[in-house]
């Protein structure tokens, strides 16, 4: 990793905000999300965490690219980031198309599982917010009966799908794909 990527990891790490919500996605991909958030709520912190060190960096520079100072990227595994945060210190967990691991034995790596649930409801403060979404069914229900026996979130709240108005008007590239193809995403809504 370069000195600069690396300077930037550290500074958003040691980052507060004296206003605004801090949010954070867990698996950011190729960025999308951090990048569209970032520029719609200058005053959040907007944290993304990515397991690929190759696509943790690729998002952290097109942030910087973009000026977007209130935002970052960091290449660390979300269920061990997500266990060290202090309790009620997030305003909104976005968590969108996970690896939903197909193979029964597979099923163990996902993100989403009672440790990860837990974490989320402990971090999220009052009013706080878990926004899921996928594109497998069996990975949502069984997420969905997840929460109801783990945590006491409540939802799940009805998230409509919205028109986009252009082309990159999408939470993430997957939620693009996905329905550039006509094929169903399952959202998710939950508060503390």
């Amino acid at each position: 990793m370069s000195d600069s990527v690396q300077l930037i990891h550290q500074l958003a790490e040691e980052k507060t905000l004296v206003c605004g919500k801090r949010i954070v996605e867990v698996g950011s991909g190729k960025g999308l999300f951090l990048c569209r958030y970032a520029s719609l709520f200058p005053n959040d912190e907007i944290i993304g965490l990515e397991l690929a060190k190759k696509y943790a960096e690729m998002s952290q520079v097109k942030l910087t690219k973009l000026g977007h100072v209130n935002a970052s990227c960091l290449a660390v595994d979300a269920g061990r980031w997500m266990a060290e945060q202090p309790d009620l210190s997030l305003d909104e967990v976005h968590v969108y198309f996970p690896d939903p691991w197909w193979k029964k034995r597979h099923k163990k790596r996902r993100v989403l599982n009672e440790n990860m649930v837990r974490n989320i409801e402990r971090t999220l403060k009052q009013n706080g917010e878990l926004h899921f979404w996928t594109d497998v069914l069996e990975y949502f229900e069984s997420t969905l009966e997840l929460l109801a026996v783990h945590t006491k979130l409540n939802g799940p709240e009805f998230v409509p799908e919205a028109l986009p108005e252009n082309d990159m008007d999408y939470r993430t590239h997957f939620e693009r794909r996905t329905r550039l193809n006509q094929l169903p995403v399952y959202r998710s809504l939950f508060r503390k």
